[in-house]
């Protein structure tokens, strides 16, 4: 049997903030005889001094300080259960467990999540990185709930319902600096292929790895994220395709150069996919939020 109940524990928390059983009985609208009673009772029933009562000031024990510092957790871990608990019953998942693809940037998700919290939605977030067959991969394997901007076919596409977004456009870029930057337009693939190509790892655990914008036979170098594919690109160590937002900013300043392929790599749709069947008023939200969505600039 328990000794110890979360009004035991509060009242703990109010004497310590307090500082003294007095001011702790008027914070919960009690007398302080009861809440005396109380502590003294608890001390009894787990057979150890809970205050040091010689000082002005109500003193927690060693023993009393470990007690307490352990019920705070338990008295903020059973409010979390409560307001779970309330948000489930009004339709609101607990939790909502995002992927972004790779092929889109955070600063374009930011403003998204923002408005999210303007409107007080009740369910926590959490976001991930997937890449390629990574992003269905991790919505089979029950990892996230949701995935934004996933491509490609996908297998038992029954099991899940998508939302188009947008297309994405591509731009074959090289350092200034590297071989390919002088050759004539168009490029051919058998000059492609003796250039190496920069790719991002596809983050799949399950599902059989993609590639995208690859010649037969061609070198690779692989990198773990989207910003060092583009370090690379800039450092000259090889050349491949960006989308067009990322690659933007570095044209701009000259730091890669796009150029012309004789088979460029053409525009992917990009889509908001969920398993089928599965609801909740957070992914409703976003679904309804990303519907007409523009892409990053």
């Amino acid at each position: 049997m328990l000794k110890i109940s979360f009004e035991a524990l509060e009242m703990l928390d109010a004497i310590d903030r307090m500082g003294s059983f007095a001011r702790a009985a008027e914070a919960l609208d009690r007398v302080p005889s009861a809440l005396s009673y109380a502590v003294r009772k608890l001390e009894d029933d787990l057979d150890i001094l809970l205050f040091d009562r010689r000082a002005y000031r109500a003193k927690l024990t060693q023993a009393g300080r470990l007690l307490l510092d352990q019920g705070r957790l338990l008295i903020d871990h059973a409010e979390n259960v409560q307001r779970e608990v309330a948000q489930t019953a009004n339709g609101w998942e607990s939790e909502l467990r995002v992927a972004l693809d790779a092929i889109l940037p955070w600063a374009w998700l930011q403003p998204h999540i923002e408005a999210y919290y303007k409107e007080s939605c009740a369910t926590r977030l959490r976001f991930s990185e997937e890449t390629l067959a990574g992003s269905w991969d991790a919505l089979a394997a029950g990892r996230v709930d949701m995935v934004i901007g996933a491509t490609g076919e996908v297998s038992n596409s029954a099991l899940y319902s998508t939302q188009p977004l947008f297309d994405v456009d591509f731009a074959y870029c090289v350092s200034p600096k590297h071989a390919l930057a002088r050759a004539t337009e168009p490029i051919q693939d058998v000059d492609l292929r003796k250039c190496r190509a920069i790719v991002v790892a596809d983050t799949s655990r399950n599902l059989p790895l993609r590639t995208t914008g690859l010649l037969s036979g061609q070198d690779t170098l692989v990198v773990p994220s989207m910003q060092a594919k583009i370090d690379a690109q800039i450092a000259g160590l090889g050349g491949g395709y960006l989308a067009t937002w990322f690659a933007k900013p570095y044209l701009r300043t000259k730091a890669l150069i796009e150029k012309e392929t004789d088979a460029p790599k053409r525009a992917t749709t990009l889509v908001l996919a969920w398993k089928t069947g599965v609801r909740g008023n957070a992914l409703k939200w976003w679904r309804d939020r990303l519907r007409d969505a523009k892409p990053p600039r």
